[in-house]
Formats: structure tokens, C-alpha cells, sequence
């Protein structure tokens, strides 16, 4: 039975960077030596970035008093605690997490009653009732909605989100899930003079997207994402565990994004794909040539210019990945829901989308979709036996 991606809606905090202005922030650190401010700049520079969003609005605000996060009268950043950070989490992610779900129903044929499961996705802050909670509530949800968090698994989290959301649908016809993925990185954003911790301060920024999934086909001249099959890959045992990892310490999160990632994904994005084109015979020969559109979570630039040689891609096919590189930023997990969003509104009637994303272990999640236009009305599939209850 086939399961839809019917539609995809953004929420950002309400400050944007030029790209810049944190550069700076950060070489302005007395942390850093020389070296790590050549590095700094260089990184930024390099990035393809153009402006971030962030829920700290203190870089801004050059005239006003100390915050929790920078200091604008001496240029410091500070150091809260996690506990701190996470604090600051809770009412901002809460605040986009709502946005985001309310957008994506309200441009939607489906209403809050339509709603059967909610999935919420974040590995850049926990509290509990959590978002699946603060969603159900603020749309009026029903008391029975399943509900559902995806939490600190990286960038690649948006894909065990949606092939749970298409298990629910295939379980039950009548499903309708809520998949609302937020990460407010620039919590975490600190500086030091390793190199890590500085292409980590370059490229990740905070962004909330929303999608609705059902086994509904689209409404007349409805544009959606079929959603024909995912696979995970790990690379070899001993290869990029340690170059890209995520832990927790006493002043936020410590994400480890080796200058070494680019390379490990060059070296084997090719055998990473064949068990998702394996599920395509028409696929069988062509392989990834024979896919017309490509989602590439945008990591850095450097990974997308990695994939793109090895693949030998086109400069039109990695156009969306590098435009929302370049006006957002890595959202982690977020940020291929962003790319999904600008295809589903321009893929064609059967030509296919091969969407990926990396993250610790180092792991490749990918998915292969199928554009859809919708020739009648989207009426909701029958029941079927037993399977109607599940949830």
C-alpha cells in the first residue's frame, strides 16, 4: 500500500546571523590562539553558508547587557551549564515545535481530528511531558494519539521518524501521523582552539520543519512524496565511529565533526546505496544515475562536494541541498526535511528522489520517493480487519 508525504512546513526562531558575525564572535575569543583563528576564519569563509537562524539573540545585541549566553560589553561568550541550556530548550523548541505542526495542518485536506500518531525528533535538548505533549495540547488533539520521540541520534534522525510513520500507516489505512523534527544546535555552540569544536561552530544552526504522512492519496492536482523505501548503513567496523559522535558535558552538548567525514563518506557513499537501488529493478542498471533528484543532508560543504563528485552529480541535482546550506545553515535532523520541502513542491509524476543524511557511528540513512500529483479526491482508505485498531 502505498504511503505519501503530503506535505512540509518550516518554523525558525525569530534572529537570523550573517554568517559573518558569529565568525567573528568566535575569533574574538581569548580562548583561541593564532592558528585556531586562521582556522576560524577560514572554516566560516569556506562554509557556503550565508546566515543562520539562532534562539539566542544575544550576538545581536551589541549595546545591551550580559546574557545567559554572551557578554557584549567585553565580546565574551559564557558558559552555562547544560541544566541551563536546557532550560532555554524547552521554551524555545516547545514554541517551534507547535509552529511547525500548526502550519503543516493548516496547509493540509487533513484536520486535527485526522491525527492518529505524533513523532517528535530533537537530540539537542529532553524534557518531559515533552513536545509530542505540548502538540497534542495546542492543536486539540485527541487524548489517544499515539505519541512518539526520536531523541539524540544526529542528523540522520528524520528517517527512522518517517519509516515509523509509514509502518503506522501500513499498519492502519486510516493513519495520519505528525512527523516535527527540531534542533536549536546554537545552544551547544561554544569556542576552543580544536579544530572539531570549530567546523562544528561553522555550520550548525537551529530550524524546526513538520511533515504529515498518510496512506491517503493526494487530492486533485495535490502534489506529494510516495515514499517507496529506506535502508540504513553503517560504514566498515573502525571506520568514522570516532570521527563523528555527540555526547553530553557539563556546559552542553559536544559534538565531535572530524575534518576527516568528507573523505569516509567519498570512500563509501557508492556501496551505501545499493541496498536502497536494490529495491528498484528498474534501477538495476542505471543504479544512481537513473535517480533524477537528490536530498543530501548538507553536513558542511565539504561532504556535499564529496557526494556530488562520487556520484558524479550534477550541479541542478545538488542545488537544493547547497541553497538551504547556504540560507539556513545544518539543522541536524531538521535540515533534509527543509530539502523534501522545496522537492515535493517541484518533482514530477513518477520521477524519484534518493534523500540521505549521516550521523554518528557513522551512519547512512536514506530513502527513495517518487514524485505524485493526485488525480481524484483524497478520500481516506478503508479499514482493513483487525489492523484498523493498531496504533
Amino acid at each position: 500500500m502505498p504511503v505519501y508525504l503530503h506535505n512540509i512546513a518550516l518554523a525558525l526562531p525569530e534572529t537570523a546571523y550573517p554568517q559573518s558575525v558569529i565568525r567573528d564572535v568566535i575569533k574574538a575569543q581569548p580562548e583561541l590562539d593564532r592558528l585556531a583563528k586562521r582556522l576560524t576564519g577560514a572554516a566560516f569563509n569556506a562554509s557556503g553558508i550565508d546566515q543562520r537562524y539562532s534562539v539566542v539573540r544575544e550576538f545581536a545585541d551589541t549595546d545591551g547587557e550580559a546574557g545567559l549566553f554572551y557578554d557584549p560589553a567585553n565580546e565574551r561568550m559564557l558558559t552555562p551549564t547544560t541544566g541551563q541550556r536546557n532550560i532555554v530548550y524547552a521554551q524555545e523548541a516547545t514554541k517551534l515545535y507547535v509552529e511547525a505542526a500548526r502550519k503543516v495542518l493548516e496547509d493540509s485536506p487533513f484536520e486535527a481530528a485526522d491525527i492518529t500518531h505524533v513523532i517528535t525528533v530533537s537530540c539537542t535538548g529532553f524534557f518531559a511531558p515533552g513536545p509530542d505533549y505540548a502538540i497534542v495540547r495546542a492543536l486539540g488533539l485527541g487524548g489517544n494519539v499515539g505519541r512518539y520521540h526520536v531523541g539524540f541520534m544526529g542528523c540522520y534522525a528524520a528517517f527512522p521518524a518517517l519509516k515509523m510513520a509509514k509502518a503506522f500507516c501500513q499498519a492502519d489505512p486510516n493513519a495520519a501521523v505528525l512527523v516535527v523534527s527540531a534542533e536549536l544546535c546554537t545552544l551547544h555552540m561554544r569556542a576552543a582552539p580544536d579544530p572539531d569544536t570549530i567546523i562544528a561552530a561553522s555550520v550548525f544552526a537551529d530550524g524546526c520543519a513538520a511533515a504529515l504522512v498518510s496512506a491517503r492519496p493526494p487530492a486533485a492536482g495535490q502534489r506529494a512524496l510516495r515514499m517507496d523505501h529506506f535502508e540504513t548503513t553503517l560504514t566498515p567496523p573502525g571506520v568514522g565511529e570516532a570521527e563523528m559522535a555527540w555526547t553530553i558535558g557539563d556546559q552542553g552538548y559536544e559534538m565531535v565533526l572530524s575534518s576527516y567525514v568528507p573523505s569516509i563518506i567519498e570512500s563509501h557513499i557508492e556501496g551505501a546505496l545499493s541496498p536502497l537501488l536494490d529495491h528498484e529493478p528498474a534501477l538495476a542498471d542505471a543504479r544512481h544515475a537513473g535517480v533524477e533528484h537528490w536530498a543530501v543532508h548538507p553536513g558542511g560543504r565539504s561532504i556535499l562536494d564529496k557526494v556530488q563528485g562520487s556520484l558524479k552529480l550534477s550541479d541542478e541535482q545538488m542545488q537544493p541541498s547547497r541553497e538551504i546550506l547556504r540560507q539556513y545553515g545544518n539543522m541536524s535532523s531538521a535540515t533534509i526535511l527543509f530539502i523534501l520541502r522545496d522537492l515535493l513542491n517541484t518533482v514530477p509524476e513518477g520521477e524519484r528522489v534518493c534523500a540521505m543524511a549521516f550521523g554518528p557511528g557513522l551512519t547512512v540513512e536514506m530513502g527513495l520517493l517518487s514524485g505524485a500529483v493526485g488525480t481524484g479526491t483524497a478520500e481516506l482508505p478503508q479499514r482493513q480487519g483487525e489492523l484498523a485498531g493498531v496504533r
